[in-house]
C-alpha cells in the first residue's frame, strides 16, 4: 500500500501543476528537496520581520532552477506563520515604475493576491479589514460588558480604529490612508455597501482620478504609478497593527526588469529597487519583507542589468571573503545551484508516489528504472549543467500519465534498455546512484 497520507485535492493540485511545468500552489512540502540553508536564512529573515524589523532579498538563478519554486514554498510558510503575503509576476505591463501606469498596475497584481492563512488564494483585503473589526467589537463587549447593541460599542470601536489610523498619520500619505479605513469603517456601521465598496476601490488602487476619490470618500490623492510603494509600507505597518506578523511581498521574474530597452526607463525601475533595498536595510521600513526572483545576468550584467547601475552593484556585490564555493545566506543575493543528480531523484521518488496515491495504483517504478531515467536525460542534453529539474519533471510526470494510461506499455519500450558503459569509463552513473542510496 502506498504509505503517503495526502489530500485528494493537493495530489490533483500537485499533478496538474508539474504536468503543465509551473509550480503549485499548495502541497510544496510534499514534493520539496534540498534548499535548506535558503529556507532557514529567510525563516530568519521572517523572524526579524515579526519583530518590527524589514528584509530584501534577491533570489538569483537559471531559468528551471527552482526561483520560483523556493518563492513559493516560502510564501506558504510565511502564511502559516500568520504573515500577510502577496505576489506578482512583472512583465511589460507591470514593472516597478513606468510611464503608463505601469507601477500602479504591479500594485493592483500584489493587492488581489494579498492573502493570509485562511484565505490562500487572494482577496484577502475584505476578509482582514472584517476581521479587525469583528476582533475590535469583541474585545471591546469583552473588557466593557456591552452587548451587541449598545449605543457605546460603536463609539468604543471607533475610537479604538482612530487610535490605530493614528499611528499611520505620521508616515508618508498616513493621514489620507487613515481617513480610508475610518470610511470603512463608517460603511460598515451603516450598513453603507457603496460606502464600503468604495474605501475598498481605493485602497486597491482603483480609482482613476483625484476628483472621483474626493467626490466618493473625501480624499484628495490616490494610488498611483509614483506613490504605489510608500502605501505597500503603509500596508506593512497596518498589518502588524491589526494582529500580523507583517507583509511579505513576492516579486518574480525580475528578468522583464532587465529586458527593457529604454535605458533610462531600465536605470528608472532600478532606482525603485535601490530605494527598496535602503528602506528595509536602514531601518525606513518596518513589518516588510521584500522578495525579488530573476536570473544571473537580471543581477550580474553590468551593461544592463542591476550591476549597470552603480548605488546597487556597490551594496549587492559580494564581499571580499566570500570565496568560490561559498555561499553566503545573509547576504542581500541568495544564489540558487541546480538541484544535485541526487536530489532530483530524490525528487523523482517523491512523484512516482504522489502520482500512484493520486490515481489509485501501486507504484512500480523502480530505483533502477529512476535512476536510468536520470541517465537518459543527461545524456539527451548532452550537458549535465543543462539538466533542470523543470524540464526532468515535465518529462517524468508525462512518462507517469503514460505508463498509467497504457497498461500494455513498460518503461523499458519508452525509455529504452540500458545499455552498460565500458569497465574502463571507472564507476559508472548508475553505480554512483545506487551506492549513494545504498542500493
Amino acid at each position: 500500500m502506498n504509505p503517503l497520507k495526502i489530500p485528494k485535492r493537493m495530489t490533483t493540485a500537485l499533478v496538474n501543476s508539474l504536468t503543465a511545468g509551473v509550480v503549485p500552489r499548495i502541497g510544496l512540502e510534499y514534493i520539496a528537496v534540498g534548499r535548506r540553508p535558503e529556507v532557514e536564512a529567510i525563516l530568519r529573515d521572517m523572524d526579524n520581520i515579526a519583530e518590527g524589523g524589514a528584509a530584501f532579498k534577491l533570489i538569483t538563478g537559471k531559468f528551471g532552477s527552482g526561483k520560483s519554486f523556493l518563492l513559493q514554498i516560502i510564501r506558504n510558510y510565511a502564511m502559516d506563520r500568520d504573515f500577510v503575503v502577496a505576489d506578482a509576476d512583472l512583465s511589460p505591463e507591470r514593472r516597478l515604475v513606468g510611464t503608463k501606469g505601469q507601477g500602479l498596475a504591479t500594485y493592483r497584481e500584489l493587492m488581489s493576491h494579498l492573502s493570509t492563512r485562511t484565505r490562500p488564494d487572494g482577496g484577502a483585503l475584505e476578509i482582514m479589514l472584517q476581521k479587525w473589526i469583528m476582533s475590535l467589537q469583541q474585545a471591546v463587549m469583552q473588557e466593557k460588558g456591552y452587548g451587541p447593541d449598545a449605543l457605546e460599542l460603536g463609539e468604543e470601536v471607533e475610537q479604538r480604529i482612530y487610535a490605530v489610523a493614528s499611528e499611520m498619520r505620521g508616515l508618508v500619505h498616513g493621514f489620507d490612508f487613515a481617513k480610508v479605513l475610518a470610511s470603512y469603517w463608517n460603511g460598515h456601521k451603516l450598513a453603507d455597501d457603496a460606502l464600503k465598496q468604495d474605501s475598498l476601490r481605493w485602497l486597491r488602487g482603483e480609482f482613476a482620478t483625484r476628483t472621483e476619490a474626493r467626490k466618493a470618500l473625501g480624499v484628495g490623492v490616490i494610488i498611483d504609478d509614483d506613490n504605489w510603494y510608500d502605501y505597500m509600507k503603509l500596508w506593512a505597518e497596518f498589518t502588524g497593527a491589526i494582529g500580523y506578523k507583517g507583509l511579505l511581498l513576492f516579486i518574480d521574474e525580475g528578468v522583464n526588469l532587465y529586458k527593457i530597452t529604454n535605458s533610462i526607463s531600465r536605470q528608472s525601475n532600478y532606482e525603485k529597487l535601490l530605494t527598496m533595498f535602503n528602506d528595509t536595510m536602514q531601518g525606513k521600513a518596518e513589518r516588510l519583507g521584500i522578495f525579488v526572483g530573476g536570473t544571473p545576468q537580471f543581477v550580474e550584467d553590468h551593461r544592463r542589468g542591476l550591476f549597470s547601475y552603480e548605488a546597487l552593484r556597490s551594496r549587492l556585490v559580494a564581499g571580499r571573503y566570500a570565496g568560490a564555493g561559498l555561499n553566503n545566506f545573509t547576504g542581500p543575493i541568495i544564489a540558487l545551484d541546480m538541484l544535485s543528480h541526487e536530489e532530483i531523484l530524490i525528487l523523482l521518488q517523491k512523484l512516482r508516489d504522489i502520482h500512484a496515491l493520486h490515481y489509485g495504483y501501486e507504484a512500480r517504478l523502480t530505483q533502477e528504472q529512476l535512476v536510468h531515467f536520470m541517465e537518459e536525460a543527461v545524456n539527451r542534453l548532452g550537458a549535465e549543467e543543462l539538466l533542470t529539474a523543470r524540464e526532468v519533471v515535465r518529462d517524468f510526470m508525462d512518462l507517469l500519465h503514460t505508463l498509467n494510461q497504457h497498461p500494455e506499455m513498460s518503461f523499458e519500450k519508452l525509455v529504452g534498455e540500458r545499455t552498460p558503459r565500458p569497465a574502463e569509463t571507472g564507476q559508472n552513473e548508475l553505480d554512483g546512484f545506487l551506492a549513494e542510496f545504498d542500493l
